[in-house]
């Protein structure tokens, strides 16, 4: 493991890149640092319980040194790793990652297959994970792959927080390799996500910068339309 300190700054924009300083976001109950890394420049994303310390690691995309590091400053007493979906950037540093900190990891049974190592939990629509007091719901949405899963925390004063992995992100859904998985994966975030939760919910993709569902809901039709 790396002892190259990571820099985390409490001044949160949701706008990180490789190489750069880590943010910190506090939310009412749950601490959610985000930092990029990789080539693809993707997200990965630590998620702690306030209350207990218990932390969750979303996405072990790359860069397993100084994900250790984060997870050593940030979340010593981690608990679960979760791969939101099949995708190789998404998970070249979950081998080394769990194998290191010795943490049970979970992904869609139907993304399951191409994993480094095989999930020691199967996630499925509805599920929910429970790190320390918090609780945070399991999204199947299908289109960008056939398993892929979103994962939604309400925080202590009832604001949702989602992460989509390569569901969804500002300006539209996840890459989709015809139209009917563009349907699907439309149809799927406009059902599961839109239409459950109010628009201060704060989207956090598995690339680039975060968004609401309030500065999204406007461009569905548009999305729809244009057919990806």
């Amino acid at each position: 493991m790396s002892e190259q300190h990571v820099v985390v700054e409490d001044a949160y924009t949701g706008h990180v890149s490789p190489g750069s300083a880590a943010q910190r976001r506090a939310v009412p109950g749950a601490t959610i640092v985000k930092m990029a890394v990789g080539p693809m420049n993707n997200n990965t994303y630590v998620v702690k319980c306030d209350a207990t310390g218990r932390g969750l690691l979303i996405d072990a995309a790359n860069e397993a040194d100084r994900l250790e590091q984060l997870l050593s400053q940030e979340a010593p007493d981690l608990a679960l790793i979760v791969t939101t979906h099949q995708h190789f950037d998404h998970w070249q540093a979950l081998q080394q990652v769990a194998q290191s900190t010795g943490v049970p990891t979970a992904a869609h049974r139907l993304d399951a297959d191409p994993l480094p190592v095989r999930p020691d939990r199967l996630l499925a629509e509805g599920d929910t994970v429970e790190i320390g007091e918090l609780r945070l719901e399991i999204i199947h949405l299908v289109g960008h792959t056939p398993g892929s899963v979103a994962l939604a925390l309400t925080d202590g004063d009832g604001r949702v927080h989602v992460f989509t992995g390569d569901c969804l992100f500002p300006g539209g859904v996840g890459k989709t390799g015809d139209p009917g998985a563009f349907s699907s994966l439309l149809n799927g975030v406009e059902e599961k996500l839109f239409g459950r939760f109010g628009d201060d919910s704060v989207v956090y993709p598995g690339h680039g910068d975060d968004t609401t569902l309030g500065a999204e809901r406007p461009q569905l039709a548009e999305w729809r339309e244009r057919g990806w």
